[in-house]
C-alpha cells in the first residue's frame, strides 16, 4: 500500500502537478524543483510572488551533489551531525528552475534521510519544493485540519504519508559561505 502511495505521487510530480504533503516538520505544498511552470503554479496557489527562493528537499549526497555545484566542507559536517530538521541555504545552485533559486543563486536545501518522504524524494530523482501549506502571510499549518480549503482544493494531489515523524515545527536554517562562513537564519 505504502509503495502504491508513493508511486502515486512520484508520478503526480512527473506530470508537473502541485502536491499537498507532509514533510517531516509541517504541511507543504510541493513540486518538481526543475519545473519552472509548475513553481509558477505553487506559488500562485500559495498568493506569493517571486521575491523568495524556495526551500527544496533531496534525498541523498548525490542529490545534493547535483543540485550546487561545490557544497562547502561545513555543510557536510552539519548535515551529518544533525539529527533535526535543517535548511542549508547554500551557493552556486544548478539544475533548478529560475524561480526556485534566490537572486544571488543560491537555495535553501534539507535532506530527508529516512521514512516514506525520503523514498518519495528518493524514487522521483529530483528536489522537491517544499514551502508552507498556507497562503503568504498566514499561519504554517501544523495539521492537516489547519489547511484552508482554499489550499486543499487547488492542489492536483493531497499526498497519503505518515504524519508521524512530523515535528510541527519549521526547521532551523543556516545559511553557508563557500568560505565556510555560517550565519543563522532562523533557530
Amino acid at each position: 500500500m505504502i509503495t502504491d502511495d508513493i508511486n502515486t505521487i512520484v508520478k503526480a510530480l512527473k506530470n508537473g502537478d502541485v502536491i499537498l504533503y507532509p514533510t517531516d516538520t509541517i504541511w507543504g505544498l510541493g513540486c518538481d524543483a526543475t519545473n519552472k511552470e509548475a513553481v509558477e503554479r505553487l506559488l500562485s496557489i500559495k498568493k506569493r510572488g517571486n521575491s523568495k527562493s524556495q526551500v527544496c528537499l533531496v534525498s541523498d549526497d548525490a542529490m545534493l551533489n547535483r543540485t550546487v555545484k561545490d557544497v562547502p566542507e561545513i555543510a557536510w559536517e552539519l548535515i551529518d551531525e544533525t539529527d533535526k530538521p535543517l535548511t542549508l541555504v547554500l551557493p552556486n545552485a544548478q539544475g533548478l528552475a529560475d524561480n526556485v533559486t534566490a537572486d544571488d543563486n543560491s537555495v535553501g536545501l534539507r535532506m530527508i534521510k529516512a521514512g516514506t518522504l525520503h523514498r518519495v524524494v528518493y524514487n522521483f530523482r529530483k528536489p522537491i519544493v517544499s514551502t508552507s501549506a498556507n497562503i503568504s502571510g498566514e499561519s504554517s499549518p501544523t495539521s492537516f485540519e489547519s489547511i484552508s480549503e482554499e489550499i486543499k482544493d487547488q492542489v492536483d494531489l493531497i499526498a497519503n504519508l505518515d504524519t508521524s515523524h512530523m515535528t510541527s515545527k519549521a526547521s532551523s536554517i543556516i545559511k553557508v559561505e563557500m568560505n565556510g562562513e555560517i550565519t543563522i537564519l532562523r533557530k
